[in-house]
């Protein structure tokens, strides 16, 4: 069974000619499938007045959509959050007779120049997407390994009948039937009930996988969006980070001490204040720490989202690799 998961950017509402419309908030799920094969769209709803669902809309994927109906601002920010969030393989679907030309300077030097400029055909473009999905290799569990893996939560409620269900993405590892849970940064347990895949029931769900986990021994009001469900002990918490961080190029003055700024890991959207950035004859590449409103689940190595929402052009201020 191969899956994906595809953030859609650009023209509202272009998800929904490639799949069939699901959970819907400040992000909204669309669904295809065909035989075993599965992907998940996602477009951010509440983008572009908010910055938060178009970070989580990408943190979520592995692959991106841009449905081009103009170059303008918006644009450029799309392409900006998708080259710091580290996503290398999608597509620029042109509109509006928008020529590639227009595009093609915009993500020179990019991770999205492995992009493929395609015309505007959904359903040529469901199709291939079907088709590259149906190659995957399946990653079994190994003989006699333990599964451990991670899911970020991004929306958790309860069901009549069956109790607390989250919804997520399996973004490491392997997760399994039965199993017991860390609930992060929270501090908790959760014991998997059961767990389905686009509306079937498996034991063992692998990375990528959108999944929805009925849960016991916890209540759906600590399992807000953010909250991380692991047995991996490599996943630590912390309130304060130190990091190395990657700021874009068009970001126009060194960060300093006192700034308020966002940080973006995983489905957590968290307040950051800059406390210490140590002063290189290259500002937009230094050593930084940052205090959280709360703490942030993460692994050392991993990689994060910096952002200033009080940005007048720009809001997206770099990448973070967390220590």
């Amino acid at each position: 069974m191969g899956n994906l998961t595809v953030a859609v950017l650009g023209s509202t509402g272009y998800a929904g000619n490639l799949g069939k419309k699901g959970t819907s908030t400040d992000i909204t799920f669309y669904n295809l499938k065909k035989d075993d094969n599965t992907i998940t769209f996602i477009e951010p709803s509440r983008y572009p007045e908010r910055l938060a669902p178009l970070y989580y809309a990408v943190s979520l994927a592995k692959k991106a959509i841009i449905a081009v109906d103009e170059v303008n601002s918006m644009l450029g920010e799309c392409i900006v959050m998708l080259q710091v969030a580290g996503i290398e393989s999608g597509y620029f679907v042109l509109r509006n007779y928008v020529p590639k030309e227009k595009i093609l300077p915009l993500i020179k030097g990019t991770s999205l120049e492995n992009f493929e400029i395609v015309n505007d055909d959904p359903i040529q473009l469901r199709e291939q997407l079907l088709a590259e999905v149906a190659k995957q290799k399946t990653i079994d569990l190994a003989t006699g390994q333990q599964p451990v893996g991670i899911v970020p939560v991004d929306h958790a409620f309860n069901v009549k009948g069956v109790g607390v269900v989250v919804l997520g993405v399996v973004a490491n590892g392997f997760i399994q039937k039965h199993a017991s849970l860390n609930v992060l940064p929270a501090g908790k347990t959760a014991q998997i009930r059961s767990i389905q895949k686009h509306d079937e029931e498996y034991d063992l769900s692998g990375e990528g996988d959108r999944v929805g986990l009925a849960l016991k021994g916890i209540d759906v009001e600590s399992l807000d969006r953010g909250e991380v469900l692991t047995n991996d002990p490599s996943v630590k918490t912390s309130s304060m980070l130190k990091c190395e961080a990657q700021l874009v190029k068009y970001w126009p003055s060194p960060l300093k001490p006192g700034m308020v700024m966002h940080v973006g890991h995983w489905t957590q959207f968290l307040t950051a204040k800059v406390e210490t950035v140590s002063e290189e004859a290259d500002f937009r590449k230094v050593t930084m720490t940052l205090t959280l409103d709360k703490p942030l689940a993460y692994r050392a190595g991993d990689r994060a989202v910096l952002m200033y929402l009080e940005g007048a052009k720009l809001r997206i201020t770099g990448a973070l690799t967390l220590q």
